[in-house]
């Protein structure tokens, strides 16, 4: 048996952010995985994330994506990593065009920058072609355009948690899988296939695996597979970062979405993506990681093929992740309704990373001082989950 402060379930992106952070205030803190992160296997990889102050989600996230940004920035001045790239992000809109997540995210996204004073522009489409000559525009698309928005390197972003978490005292273990996880006299019983821990407190951050972990609070969490694709750019310094931003393009018809990145350096092919919530899995082992051609196709021909100038039908590579979705796509932060020691940090609903590093250190002040600095209460779980 180990005995410790925290243990911390899942050392993802927010696992990895809420790991260092306790172990940065003095807790005796376990971090478990059942992989070794950082890994292919759940919602935190793929090269590249989004990330933007502005947050059409809401207004309410917008405290976590600006306080993630300097946690970045602290973070890259302890390992000599760069994380965080600000090449600018660009919210595109075509007239009647609804977000999947919120309607009206455009306008949200404008009030939210207005609000917070980020610096912004709206942009009308001449702008954007003079600007941005890559994209294919159509003459009722509105454009937002954030320069301090861009992306973040989720696995070194991982890594470099981790490390100076292991720096800061914390003890992971990787490749051991949580069994269960009970009230045990004033704290918290976790069984894994390797060893007990007693805690004081936990912290179930495993993304796509929480809803099996927490039980009845997350049952109304759906999981679903999603594709990530890398286009060949016939001219790659096109699409350098400098020269080309991160997108969000809202194309007309509900549902009709798409983003992505510039290439970075070392690597190759312009990354697009969709969000796909059609099929849903009833466990991550469930899910299908070969993705076939006539999937690629589809998101070629429907937002490529037409949409960028000098970018091939040829997918250089292409991978699969989870979003771990609530009803309302919004995060759920909150004790468990059966287990008061036990904080559950999932769902991310698709746009988590972005806060992770926010979201970690508001979970370890939560924890360790009863409160955080940033709100988390608006995204506590729903009354009927809490009491089922």
């Amino acid at each position: 048996m180990t005995v410790c402060d925290v243990v911390v379930i899942g050392l993802g992106a927010m696992g990895s952010a809420a790991a260092l952070q306790l172990a940065r205030r003095g807790a005796k803190v376990v971090g478990i995985d059942r992989f070794s992160p950082p890994h292919e296997h759940g919602s935190s990889h793929g090269e590249t994330r989004i990330t933007r102050e502005a947050i059409g989600e809401g207004e309410e996230y917008v405290p976590l994506a600006m306080r993630a940004h300097e946690i970045w920035r602290e973070i890259e001045a302890a390992t000599g990593e760069e994380l965080l790239v600000r090449c600018g992000g660009l919210v595109l809109a075509a007239a009647g065009a609804v977000h999947p997540a919120k309607a009206a995210f455009m306008d949200r996204t404008i009030a939210a920058a207005e609000r917070f004073a980020i610096p912004h522009e709206v942009l009308a489409p001449d702008d954007v072609r003079r600007r941005f000559p890559q994209f294919i525009l159509h003459v009722d698309e509105q454009a937002y355009f954030e320069p301090g928005a861009g992306f973040v390197y989720p696995e070194r972003c991982i890594a470099a948690q981790l490390r100076l978490a292991g720096q800061a005292g914390a003890t992971l273990r990787t490749g051991e899988t949580v069994t269960s996880i009970a009230p045990s006299g004033s704290g918290v019983r976790v069984e894994t296939d390797r060893d007990v821990y007693e805690a004081a407190r936990a912290v179930l951050s495993a993304g796509a695996w929480s809803p099996g972990l927490a039980g009845t609070p997350l049952a109304h969490m759906t999981l679903h597979r999603q594709v990530l694709n890398w286009f060949e750019s016939e001219d790659p310094t096109v699409y350098a970062p400098g020269r080309f931003p991160v997108f969000i393009w809202l194309h007309r018809g509900r549902d009709a979405h798409s983003y992505g990145f510039p290439i970075p350096p070392g690597s190759e092919g312009l990354k697009i993506a969709t969000e796909n919530f059609e099929r849903r899995l009833d466990a991550p082992e469930e899910i299908d990681r070969d993705v076939t051609e006539e999937e690629i196709e589809q998101v070629h021909a429907g937002y490529v093929a037409d949409r960028f100038r000098g970018v091939t039908s040829r997918c250089l590579r292409a991978k699969t992740c989870f979003y771990t979705l609530a009803p309302d796509s919004r995060f759920a932060i909150d004790d468990h309704p059966e287990n008061g020691r036990l904080l559950v940090v999932s769902a991310c609903s698709g746009h988590g990373f972005k806060h992770s590093a926010a979201i970690g250190e508001a979970v370890a002040e939560r924890v360790l001082d009863g409160r955080s600095r940033l709100d988390l209460s608006r995204f506590a779980l729903p009354k009927r989950d809490r009491a089922a």
